[in-house]
């Protein structure tokens, strides 16, 4: 076992707590680009032609914002609680583009 599931349970509810706390508080400074808040996420699915199946990916939440650029989206994020308090590696910004007119 290791990473966040080698922590003692009491130790991984104080994290969680005080990263609860940190999140909201860069909610809070960001509200004016938050479009939706997100949330956690949890199990994966997949649908293929081959079929349905549980998949693994290393999403962990979701967060939609509103910026002027990708870059200036991405940097709403430098110093987010994600890296000091759970034991993710980054955030990743992907853009939602829009539908082509002549669809």
């Amino acid at each position: 076992m290791s990473g966040w599931n080698a922590l003692p349970e009491a130790v991984r509810r104080e994290r969680q707590a005080t990263g609860i706390r940190q999140w909201r508080a860069w909610a809070e400074r960001h509200k004016a680009s938050i479009v939706d808040p997100g949330s956690p996420l949890g199990r994966t699915k997949a649908a293929s032609p081959a079929g349905i199946a549980d998949v693994r990916n290393a999403m962990t939440a979701y967060v939609i914002v509103r910026a002027e650029t990708h870059d200036q989206a991405v940097r709403l994020f430098e110093g987010h609680p994600h890296f000091s308090v759970f034991p993710g590696t980054s955030v990743e910004v992907m853009e939602c583009l829009p539908i082509p007119a002549d669809m």
